[in-house]
């Protein structure tokens, strides 16, 4: 039913795909209007205008490396760094 079409970004002039897929989601959204902007476009439009992120010092509860995480520590629950909160989360699976 759908095919992909090449569409022209009105932001930065480039050609991308709007994929069958992108226009049965488009059509079950209940949207009538193709993209106007490219992924890349898209996203940057969206991200302008969202404040960045207060990231907060921590050390590691596990290896002692020093990290930043996006949140507020509290003193009662252990904070890892990134690599160690990955380790945890595969043994978990």
């Amino acid at each position: 039913m759908f095919e992909d079409k090449t569409l022209k970004c009105k932001e930065c002039g480039e050609d991308f795909v709007f994929t069958a897929g992108e226009q049965e989601f488009y059509q079950e959204k209940g949207f009538t209007n193709e993209p106007q902007r490219c992924k890349k476009c898209r996203d940057a439009r969206k991200n302008a205008n969202r404040a960045p992120k207060e990231m907060h010092d921590i050390v590691c509860a596990a290896c002692g490396k020093p990290d930043q995480v996006p949140f507020i520590p509290r003193d009662d629950r252990p904070v890892y760094c990134k690599e160690c909160l990955a380790k945890i989360k595969a043994e978990q699976a």
